[in-house]
């Protein structure tokens, strides 16, 4: 009995201690996407917007993560690209992408990348407030950092590479 005392507070001590850690997402636009052919529904990086991922890359050269998101788009893997990720995962609906995270991802490092139409929508299913009413088709130089603990997330917002706001 004494035993299954211990093992059972040490188990619920476990849980609390993996409840309470913060896990840090980052949370990205894709890059600029080659407009050229407008019958393209799957383009890839422009150059200008391979430039802004290498610009993403030394903005967060000293961010080690465990993992990253993508919607199954060409811009959005090639936006992750100049990152050293072991592992990129495709994610169709936000409510699945935030039910990984929050399950496989508790207390570890994960970027996010996404669209115009879903940047502030995933920040806000993550438990934070949106940081800005809303992103444009233009805007491609933000990125959102999160703090996210339980249902609740602290949101720092800032702009990398060339400005799309002068």
């Amino acid at each position: 009995m004494k035993k299954l005392f211990v093992f059972l507070s040490f188990t619920l001590l476990f849980v609390h201690v993996l409840s309470a850690q913060t896990t840090n997402v980052w949370v990205v636009r894709h890059a600029e996407k080659d407009k050229s052919n407008p019958q393209d529904t799957n383009p890839n990086l422009s150059d200008e917007g391979r430039i802004r991922a290498g610009d993403l890359a030394t903005y967060l050269k000293k961010v080690k993560f465990d993992a990253a998101f993508a919607t199954p788009t060409k811009r959005t893997h090639q936006t992750l690209d100049s990152l050293v990720i072991q592992k990129v995962i495709d994610y169709k609906d936000i409510k699945s992408l935030v039910d990984s995270i929050k399950t496989n991802y508790v207390g570890k490092t994960v970027i996010v990348a996404g669209h115009s139409n879903t940047v502030l929508e995933i920040i806000e299913a993550l438990g934070g407030k949106r940081p800005k009413e809303e992103l444009t088709d233009d805007d491609y130089d933000y990125i959102f950092e999160l703090s996210v603990k339980e249902d609740k997330a602290r949101v720092k917002m800032d702009q990398f590479g060339r400005p799309h706001h002068l």
